[in-house]
Parts: C-alpha cells; structure tokens; sequence
C-alpha cells in the first residue's frame, strides 16, 4: 500500500468525530475562550479526539489552540469541546481582555488551519 493510500486509511472525516453535529451544545465558545481540564482523570470510556482534548487542556488552553493542537477545524473542535464542557470534564472560561501574546498565538494558530 502506498504512502498516499495509507494515509486516506486513517483519515477520518470530522462528521464522524461530531456525530454528525455542526453545531455545538454549549453556546458561547469563541476563538479565544479557555477550556480547561476539570482535575479528576478523564473516564476511561472516553475515546479518541475527546481524550486528546482533556490531555491537552490539562493547563488553560484556547478554542483555537485546541483546534490546531488536535488537528480538525475550528467548528469541529467546538462541537467536540462543548461536549466535553456538557459531560462535566472542561471547563469554560471567557477572557475579560486578552494579553498581546494571546492574541498572537492565536492569529497563528488560525493561520496555520
């Protein structure tokens, strides 16, 4: 089997990811919100992006950083987030103004999608 081939192989298409959801449970997720992992370990059921989510959201992490960390647009990353902030395993929370910094990371981020 090809390289090329391969990697079609393992390529899942983010509706799967979603259940076939475009929109979000939890309204209000924006570019720049943090989520963060609540301190209990994640169940063991949880499979896949959802678990590389709550590991990469053990420190306050953006919509967007998660987004790029995991590799799937931003709308899926929502849809995935606002589950896990639903299931009681993130955390929101909304920035009053954001640093320079951030808003770097960020723009780069985004660019990088």
């Amino acid at each position: 089997m090809s390289e090329e081939a391969e990697e079609d192989a393992l390529f899942v298409r983010p509706f799967i990811m979603t259940g076939g959801r475009a929109e979000p449970m939890h309204d209000g997720l924006r570019l720049e919100t943090l989520v963060v992992a609540v301190p209990e370990p994640p169940p063991a059921t949880l499979e896949f992006e959802r678990r590389r989510i709550v590991t990469l959201c053990a420190q306050p992490t953006t919509v967007a950083e998660v987004a790029a960390g995991i590799g799937v647009p931003l709308g899926v990353a929502k849809v995935l987030i606002a589950d896990l902030v639903v299931g009681g395993l993130l955390v929101c929370q909304q920035p009053k103004e954001l640093p320079l910094h951030v808003l770097e990371r960020i723009r780069d981020h985004v660019r990088a999608l």
